[in-house]
């Protein structure tokens, strides 16, 4: 069931990942249309600064949830039987803390800047600054399936990226 809700999680950000790259583009394409041919149109800028940040924090979600983000494994690989697992069940640990902690700084950051507009669409910086909470809590539960995973034995190398 737990696998199910990350496909889940997958169906639904890739193609957000996928809409948002091809608004990019669109977006820097506009951009270097109306400075070529007409006057810069002001917004194009700040959309593709949001848009980028966005698809990195997203299609990092993406990567580590497929363990393709970056690892040093050759430690953890070595060891036999009992202390790899261990030392993996650690490991994620290690990744599990981490990532609540960004969560509940992303969280407060993200407060913290809610009176914030940005300088061209006075869209609030909340919604700009929400993709690290988000992302955060995507990583987490990805890894907390890695943890269940590992404990009941069923250790899979897409999940969570064997940090």
């Amino acid at each position: 069931m737990l696998e199910r809700l990350e496909q889940g999680l997958d169906a639904v950000t890739r193609p957000v990942v996928f809409i948002a790259m091809a608004a990019l583009i669109g977006v820097i394409s506009l951009q270097i249309v109306s400075r070529v041919a007409f006057t810069a149109v002001g917004w194009t800028e700040e959309v593709a600064r949001f848009l980028l940040v966005w698809i990195t924090f997203l299609a990092a979600t993406l990567a580590y949830r497929s363990g393709r983000h970056i690892a040093v494994t050759f430690v953890v690989d070595a060891l036999p039987g009992v202390s790899g697992k261990g030392a993996r069940l650690c490991a994620h640990l290690c990744v599990l803390v981490f990532l609540v902690a960004l969560a509940i700084i992303g969280w407060n950051y993200m407060q913290l800047q809610s009176f914030q507009k940005s300088a061209s669409l006075r869209l609030s910086m909340t919604w700009v600054y929400a993709v690290m909470p988000l992302t955060a809590v995507l990583m987490a539960w990805t890894t907390l399936v890695a943890i269940l995973n590992e404990i009941a034995g069923r250790t899979t190398a897409h999940h969570g990226g064997d940090a």
